[in-house]
């Protein structure tokens, strides 16, 4: 929805010339225009065949405008995928006004001659592989009214001095590069500045108070970012704001909202932020006004029914703040509305009976909100819905059996509700239908034979329910975690037979034998079955029973004895008090220090009979403040068991040391096999060569299959929060473990100026999680996603190349990947292995690490996508 800025400035750049083509062109500007064309080293669509040496520039060369005296004055050229480099020799075209060359390949930066083109009025080199630092001569073109660098390469501070001369300058775009640094105050030179995009980049700093004091300023994009400070004051006299992005930065105090007022307004975000505080009556509201996104903050209170003076709103979304009440039933009265996302808030109540008025719907987002009572049967009139996100809510009743009606509907989420009865078989007609999910209900019955008519299914879940029958063949290949937990569920995928429902064979015995050779087996079978058990419990109770030694002295010293409770969770481990002083002598042996994170130091602790085991000095308690929440929370740890997890052995409270015991994994974690131990700069150094392509892979998918394990399998489900290369430990064979799992409550508490107690845990953390606090499954679902980023690439999270200069892991793969070079990313170590396999799970780190926690899978289709690359891999 958000407007393209070449577009919306098209209105104030001069683009048109009358021109009448002299009989004969300039021969020394033909000379220039042939040196131009021999610097294309690639021309894939013949773009320049027509510039010969034989032929009148001005009348046959394609994209080349002369005047009546012959000179060159446009040169346009644009999305023909041209290679090379800028020829310097443009220069010398005296009366050029227009180089417009986006859309192409040239490579390396603007020529400095191209400083003397004083005619230029125009140039869009958007969208080319151009870097090294924005040119600061180019602020010396005193006639420029339009410059576009956007989409390129390039790095570094924005120059002063691209704004020394900007008088006539109406519109800046330096949008999706690597540029880094504070927006300089002498854009405040630009008076007659209409529009700057500075958005995605690495800026810093807050937002200078001279861009406002450009009167005419109506387009300002400053989104993806990390700019900061307050903006309320700074925008108060941007007066004449026709778009306001200030999106995904880290601005803090009020929100703006002063300027939905504003005449011209059509388009605010100010969306991942910090901002805090009330929405404010809306008394005014802009007529043209289309798109009003706040989500992400930390706003609170009600939803005003004045928002609904913006009439002609298309996109409203509030999600991701603490906002309360209820969803207001007036916004049924904006009739332009096309997308409301108010998920993952406080809000309560029902789900309006309007909302079927609102004709152009295409996008409802009520997730994980506390909304009770039914799904209200008309949404079903809005026909062109695309997506319907119920989900993580209290809605009861019957799936309506009119949703078919939504032919266009490519998403239904209603997962995590309480909804019964049965899946409505017309359901089958939502032929657009890409992700379905039902799960974690009481709907009951069969599965409709005629969802597997739904050919474009991606996604499909209705596990945790009360269904029964046969699964549809045609619904199979969703694997086995999209149906269990049905228990009258049978057949392919899931363990259980449907042979109980076969047409039994003539028996060869009267019935009377039969009954009894039954009763005989049932007796016998019962007899074993009981024998069994009671053996399996008595050894389990003997194995795995906790044991507690209180008043134990642990790490004594000359000086002092700390006394406290000992629990084990393993009868293997010793004792003895004798035994744990000598081996706890690790804690004052900094030689035993193996590791060390977000919650404490590692040791490793040796004992007699070969026993090693790592124990965790705890730093820190989070939000546990008391002996019993410390024991409750790591006592759920103690039968938590999968291949893929360090298992607990135990923990220790006193009132001065808490220590957490676990198993010693040998091979050191991910992190430092991948980047190497005190891994210094970026990560061209080669980390572990035992780390190949396949053990990368096997820890991809162990580490996936835990985290499967704790989100699915476990109940309540465990959620990790705090998922990085440093907590993937690798065994003798280079398998994965993950380790401080279930310690969400351990971890240090955020203050509202980001993660700056997580450490190196920075560029692992969701941004719902990391902007407004709001944890889900979801976010070690992005957690995951870095990781697989970084066993493809090799590289950190968060890297810096150089002075002020930062580079974030999932834009850089992107941005890679946007302009056709993936194989860029690769770890160069890793070449021989198979690209495709490489690009698979590249792809898979990408789509886990989307903006909208929505748009994430789930980690059991985590597995299945990663199971079903494997083959290949050995």
């Amino acid at each position: 929805m958000k407007p393209h800025f070449p577009l919306l400035v098209a209105v104030f750049i001069v683009v048109g010339f009358r021109v009448v083509f002299s009989q004969v062109a300039d021969e020394e500007e033909k000379e220039i225009l042939l040196q131009f064309k021999a610097n294309v080293t690639s021309d894939p669509y013949n773009s320049l065949a027509s510039w010969d040496s034989s032929k009148n520039p001005c009348a046959e060369y394609s994209g080349v405008f002369c005047n009546s005296q012959g000179n060159v004055i446009r040169i346009v050229l644009w999305n023909t995928s041209l290679g090379g480099v800028l020829s310097p020799a443009l220069s010398g075209l005296k009366s050029l006004r227009i180089l417009t060359l986006f859309g192409n390949r040239f490579t390396g930066n603007i020529p400095t001659e191209y400083g003397e083109i004083q005619t230029l009025w125009k140039i869009n080199l958007s969208s080319n592989a151009l870097s090294g630092s924005v040119p600061d001569f180019l602020g010396n073109l005193s006639n420029i009214r339009f410059l576009d660098l956007s989409r390129n390469g390039y790095t570094g501070e924005i120059p002063s001095a691209l704004f020394i001369t900007c008088r006539k300058t109406k519109f800046v775009s330096l949008s999706r590069n690597s540029l880094s640094g504070s927006v300089p105050v002498s854009v405040g030179n630009c008076l007659n500045l209409v529009g700057i995009d500075l958005s995605f980049n690495n800026l810093s700093g807050g937002l200078p108070s001279q861009l406002c004091d450009i009167s005419g300023l109506a387009y300002l994009s400053l989104g993806s970012n990390v700019l900061n400070g307050s903006v309320l004051e700074q925008l108060s006299s941007c007066q004449s704001l026709v778009l306001l992005d200030l999106g995904s930065n880290s601005f803090t105090g009020s929100a703006p909202f002063g300027v939905l007022g504003l005449t011209n307004l059509t388009y605010f975000d100010i969306s991942h932020n910090g901002f805090v505080g009330e929405i404010p009556n809306i008394g005014t509201c802009s007529q043209g006004l289309e798109v009003i996104d706040a989500s992400g903050n930390q706003l609170y209170g009600e939803i005003p029914l004045s928002i609904t003076n913006c009439n002609a709103l298309k996109v409203l979304d509030l999600g991701f703040n603490s906002l309360n009440g209820s969803v207001p039933t007036e916004l049924s009265n904006l009739k332009s509305l096309q997308i409301i996302r108010l998920g993952n808030n406080l809000i309560n109540g029902t789900i309006p009976a309007g909302f079927g008025s609102i004709e152009y719907l295409q996008v409802l987002d009520l997730h994980k909100l506390n909304l009770v009572g039914t799904i209200p049967g008309d949404i079903s009139n809005c026909r062109f819905l695309l997506e319907l996100d119920l989900s993580s809510n209290a809605l009861q009743g019957e799936i309506p059996q009119t949703l078919d009606n939504m032919t266009y509907l490519g998403i239904l989420d209603l997962h995590e509700n309480q909804l019964n009865g049965t899946i409505p078989s017309n359901l089958g007609n939502l032929s657009q239908l890409h992700f379905f999910e039902l799960s974690v209900n009481s709907l009951s019955g069969p599965i409709p034979d005629s969802l597997g008519n739904l050919n474009n299914l991606t996604h499909f879940n209705v596990s945790y329910n009360e269904l029964t029958g046969t699964i549809p063949s045609s619904l199979q290949h969703f694997g086995y975690l999209a149906f269990f937990h049905n228990q009258g569920l049978c057949g392919p995928p899931l363990d259980i037979s449907c042979s109980g429902h076969a047409t039994s064979r003539k028996p060869k015995f009267s019935a009377s034998a039969i009954i009894a050779i039954v009763a005989a087996v049932v007796i016998l079978t019962g007899v074993c079955v009981i024998t069994i058990v009671n053996m399996k419990v008595r050894r389990r109770r003997r194995d795995n029973e906790a044991v507690v030694v209180e008043s134990t002295p642990l790490a004594s010293s000359d000086s002092s004895v700390i006394i406290g409770k000992l629990v084990l969770f393993s009868r293997s481990l010793p004792s003895k008090y004798e035994d744990w002083e000598a081996g706890t002598k690790a804690l004052l042996d900094k030689e035993c220090v193996i590791g060390g994170g977000s919650i404490g130091t590692v040791y490793r602790a040796n004992f007699e009979g070969g026993i090693t085991i790592a124990v965790k000095k705890l730093e820190t308690l989070g939000r546990i403040r008391n002996q019993d929440e410390f024991e409750h929370e790591i006592g759920q740890l103690a039968n938590i068991r999968h291949p893929n997890l360090v298992a607990f052995q135990g923990y220790y409270w006193s009132t001065s040391m808490q220590l957490i015991l676990s198993e010693f994994v040998p091979n050191g974690n991910l992190y430092d096999n991948l980047h190497g131990l005190n891994y210094p700069g970026t990560s061209t150094d080669v980390g572990n060569p035992e780390l190949n392509w396949p053990r990368r892979f096997r820890v991809a998918l162990g580490t996936a299959r835990a985290l499967a394990y704790l989100h699915h399998d476990c109940k309540p489900p465990v959620l990790h929060l705090n998922i990085k290369s440093t907590n993937i430990l690798l065994d003798e064979n280079y398998e994965a473990k993950l380790s401080d799992y279930g310690l969400g409550k351990l971890l240090p508490l955020l203050d509202n100026y980001g993660l700056t107690n997580f450490h190196n845990a920075v560029g692992y953390v969701a941004p719902e999680l990391a902007q407004g606090m709001r944890f889900s499954d979801k976010c070690d679902v992005y957690s995951l996603g870095v990781v697989l980023l970084e066993l493809v690439t090799g590289r950190k999270p968060v890297e810096s190349p150089g002075v002020n200069e930062v580079v974030v892991l999932c834009e850089y793969v992107r941005g890679l990947i946007e302009s056709g070079t993936a194989s860029n990313c690769f770890d160069r170590s890793l070449r021989g292995f198979a690209e495709n396999e490489l690009v698979q799970v590249m792809k898979l780190g990408l789509i886990c690490t989307s903006e909208m926690p929505s748009r994430r899978p789930n980690m059991g289709e985590i597995v299945q996508i990663l199971e079903s690359i494997r083959s290949g891999i050995d």
